[in-house]
């Protein structure tokens, strides 16, 4: 095997630890909120897990509020349940046919501690694509060690990596940043 098809073979890994860190950045609150945060809690109805968005409607009212108006009245109360145990520390406000779920402004502490989970999900990620620089790294150096691969070749796929392995790292720098201006804004 060539290394670029070493290579390359990460590539889509490395994409996918970049989808699911776009993905766990949504759900991570700003100023103001979206309804991302709500759509991926799991809600427990007769002993089987739903994503709230496949039990409902979703949408923003005014700058600081979501409304969840369920297809089902029966989903109200699991669904209310599912938002106070959820880790975003609001209390649902149950009306009629309809959930209100009311966002506080954000306080300097509150900042400070999405701050520290973007960071924790950033390391995450890093630690996926430093994961997957020692597979491929590895297989290199297995084909070299086969004769598959010329001592030149290591070396220039080591940097080839390295530039791969760098731009991802770049993407992920990014989007923590921007993240991080929507939280202190």
């Amino acid at each position: 095997m060539r290394v670029e098809e070493i290579i390359e073979k990460i590539r889509p890994e490395l994409e996918k630890t970049i989808n699911y860190l776009k993905g766990e950045i949504l759900k991570i609150r700003t100023s103001r909120p979206t309804t991302s945060l709500v759509e991926g809690l799991e809600v427990d109805i007769l002993g089987k897990k739903f994503t709230l968005k496949s039990l409902g409607m979703i949408s923003l009212s005014g700058a600081r509020e979501i409304i969840i108006q369920p297809w089902d009245d029966s989903y109200l109360e699991p669904i209310e349940r599912a938002i106070t145990k959820s880790p975003l520390q609001v209390s649902p406000l149950l009306e009629k046919d309809r959930i209100r779920i009311r966002f506080p402004s954000l306080n300097e502490d509150m900042r400070r501690s999405l701050v520290r989970l973007l960071a924790q999900k950033s390391e995450e990620a890093r630690k996926t694509v430093r994961h997957w620089r020692r597979e491929a790294w590895r297989e290199i150096q297995d084909g070299f060690a086969k004769g598959e691969i010329t001592e030149d070749e290591k070396y220039r796929g080591k940097d080839k990596l390295q530039e791969l392995i760098d731009e991802y790292n770049k993407r992920i720098d990014e989007m923590i940043e921007r993240k991080k201006k929507e939280i202190m804004e």
